[in-house]
């Protein structure tokens, strides 16, 4: 029988890897299916039988990766490959300031080529073996991407200067420079944008380890004869009775069976309120018992609890291959072959028209002319900009790629508590008169309720300071409290707590209104007379509805999705003029329906809960709350640092800006090595120009230079 594995694979550092170990994979007799991540570092395998598993992992060592044990050892292995990665650069930075000064200096000929070649080599072989190593992958593959360009850019140039130290008086005085220099600051600057776009994806994926870490490590169990033990979580079976007391996790999923409790399932349906559970209601593992004390049986065991649901749902939408690939890369699949082909030809008709020597000379210049600097700066420069820009205007971007796509966004989808609303639970009217809401105040400020909370606050700013009740103070879990002393008895609560407790009374019109829009209602009753009711909601956030009209007005459809019940969703999402509101879903289900959406055009979602982990993963790009759940904020692409809405807008025209700039630069680029590589050719010797080594090199830098001033100005673009 068939099953599906997933495993950890270290030594993953580009798509072409990830490319390498799926296709051994599905060589592999016995494996059915494979989908190798090189963003999570992960590959899932269908797999018929162990024995199939064990020539998996075999072939995976073999073409030199590893399957590492468990996730904290893959997060150390990334760890220390991206400290690997800040050496290189920091040692490919200082040999290039080196061997610059030794070029520049008063030193002999021979010197300048002794420090030039063995530090060059250094910088090149050791510091840069990636872009070699992938290069050749690459042309193996027929792919001439930017490892390959990379890769014969410096090389050229390095052994061209080896051939000047080597038979420098062999050369006419104009040919004889060094570009060792220039070979080292190539891989320099590639190995920058390198170290930053594996911290950024390292950092985009802390999420997974936050989800395992969240459900809780033990458990009371209660045995046959009652004794109740504490035990590894892990180690909870179906059919296990287990106890939770106030304040903790939940270990597993589980039905009630005896007990009742309030329960913060806002990780599952984003809800503010506390849910109210008793005997026969299901509960979810890493949910919190907020207060009360229960005994549940298990149901499920921990790989199939709803967790885990999440957590494979966030593994298979990370797994995903995002369908863009870089521009530049497009072009140097184009650009690199043909630089091939010119300075081959280039020797050719040089050698047939009977110079052989400015065939050779021309030749190699028109590779070291044609050097990536540009075209290598020209996409990571104008999104490091675009990325401080935002981090200037309240953003943080977690994933550099989503710049690209941003733009072309045609549904943005919203979350609704936390997102559309402020996820805190606040007063919305009250009819008490001042005395009586005082009087409910002072109780409420005994209880640790957030329900309790939001009412003290309210009377605190409209009174002050609010003394706590002097008497006897009791909290009924899910139905209200009760306070009493020798001159006051107060209950508060909802409609059936009080017809419980002897208070009779109809339920007035505004709060039959409160009601029916899913507002909580707190009935009040003093010295046995009902006295009036407070109304509780997720205020919903000021710039909310301008937004929302706003994306409308650029034809983005606007959706809204949430676990709340639909009567809240419906009064929220019509009083923003949200296009359409689906409520009460689960996790698995905002999953299923952004990926749906996605067939439509790039989808944006936008939440801040673990609900909303897999379907912010999912979505083209992921938006999460600062004021949200850690792993929400783990699985986003971007986080809102202070919460604005607004800043959707913002990120929208940043996209376009960013896109445009990166346009710009490989124009500029590809200009610059249509004129020079012409003229490096010899194309307009015939009128006497034959362009000298040294200026192609000014030639090239003055291309990075204007490169970098254009990607410059993304970084004072205006909110």
């Amino acid at each position: 029988m068939s099953k599906k594995i997933t495993l950890n694979i270290a030594g993953m550092s580009c798509v072409n890897c990830s490319n390498a170990v799926e296709k051994i994979s599905k060589k592999i007799p016995g494996i059915k299916e494979a989908k190798v991540s090189y963003t999570n570092a992960s590959g899932e395998f269908v797999v018929e039988n162990d024995e199939a598993i064990n020539i998996l992992k075999a072939k995976i060592k073999k073409i030199g990766y590893e399957v590492v044990a468990d996730y904290d050892e893959l997060i150390e292995r990334k760890k220390a490959y991206i400290k690997e990665l800040f050496i290189k650069f920091c040692m490919a930075f200082a040999i290039s300031l080196i061997i610059m000064w030794a070029e520049m200096s008063a030193l002999n000929f021979a010197l300048k080529a002794v420090i030039g070649a063995g530090f060059g080599a250094i910088c090149l072989f050791y510091c840069g073996g990636y872009f070699f190593k992938h290069g050749i992958l690459s042309l193996r593959a027929k792919n001439f991407d930017m490892n390959v360009l990379v890769m014969s850019g410096s090389s050229v140039a390095y052994i061209y200067s080896l051939f000047v130290a080597l038979f420098a008086r062999f050369l006419p005085q104009n040919f004889a420079y060094f570009y060792f220099s220039g070979a080292s600051m190539i891989i320099c600057f590639i190995l920058l944008g390198k170290f930053l776009e594996e911290n950024s994806k390292f950092r985009a994926n802390d999420y997974i380890k936050k989800l395992i870490d969240l459900s809780p490590k033990k458990a009371l169990i209660v045995g046959e004869d009652g004794v109740i033990n504490e035990i590894n979580a892990d180690n909870l079976k179906t059919g296990d009775k287990i106890l939770i007391k106030t304040g903790a996790k939940i270990p597993a999923d589980a039905v009630i069976i005896e007990g009742e409790a309030e329960i913060d399932t806002s990780m599952i349906t984003g809800e503010s309120l506390p849910k109210f559970c008793t005997v026969k209601d299901e509960i979810n593992a890493g949910c919190i018992n907020t207060d009360g004390v229960i005994y549940a049986k298990v149901t499920k065991n921990k790989n199939s609890s709803l967790l885990a649901q999440i957590l494979d749902l966030l593994s298979e939408a990370g797994a995903k291959k995002m369908p863009i690939s870089r521009l530049a890369d497009k072009i140097a699949n184009i650009f690199v072959p043909s630089v091939i082909f010119i300075s081959v030809l280039t020797f050719v008709v040089w050698a047939f028209v009977g110079n052989a020597f400015n065939g050779v000379m021309c030749a190699i210049c028109v590779l070291i002319i044609s050097c990536p600097c540009a075209l290598g700066l020209a996409t990571p420069v104008a999104i490091v900009c675009a990325i401080s820009n935002a981090a200037k205007n309240g953003i943080l971007v977690r994933n550099p790629e989503i710049l690209e796509i941003l733009k072309d966004a045609r549904t943005i989808v919203f979350d609704k508590t936390g997102t559309l609303s402020k996820g805190e639970i606040a007063v919305s009217s009250s009819d008490l008169k001042d005395d009586d809401l005082r009087i409910l105040a002072m109780a409420e400020i005994l209880s640790e309720h957030k329900i309790s909370k939001a009412i003290v606050k309210f009377a605190e700013d409209k009174f002050g300071e609010i003394s706590k009740f002097d008497g006897t103070f009791e909290n009924k879990t899910g139905k209200g409290i009760i306070a009493s002393n020798t001159d006051i008895s107060l209950i508060a609560g909802n409609f059936n707590f009080l017809r419980e407790n002897g208070v009779n009374f109809e339920i007035p019109k505004n709060a039959i209104s409160a009601l029916n829009n899913g507002f909580g209602v707190i009935f009040v009753a003093i010295n046995g007379e009902y006295e009036g009711f407070v109304s509780l909601a997720d205020e919903v956030r000021d710039e909310a509805k301008s937004v929302v009209e706003e994306l409308k007005n650029l034809g983005i459809k606007t959706v809204m999705l949430t676990g709340d019940d639909a009567k809240t969703a419906n009064f929220v999402g019509k009083k923003l003029g949200i296009d359409e509101i689906k409520a009460g879903v689960l996790p698995n289900e905002k999953y299923d329906f952004v990926q749906n959406l996605k067939s439509c055009g790039k989808v944006i979602f936008i939440g801040d809960g673990i609900n909303d982990a897999p379907a912010l993963k999912a979505a083209d790009i992921g938006i999460a709350m600062n004021s949200g759940n850690e792993i929400a904020k783990g699985a986003g692409d971007l986080i809102f640092v202070k919460n604005n809405l607004k800043n959707v807008l913002y990120l929208l025209r940043l996209s376009v800006k960013t896109m445009n700039t990166i346009k710009q630069n490989l124009f500029w680029a590809f200009f610059y090595n249509l004129i020079c590589i012409p003229t490096a050719a010899g194309a307009f010797a015939w009128a006497g120009i034959l362009l000298k080594p040294i200026y192609g090199a000014i030639a090239m830098c003055f291309s990075s230079v204007c490169v970098v001033l254009n990607s410059l100005r993304l970084k004072f673009m205006k909110n």
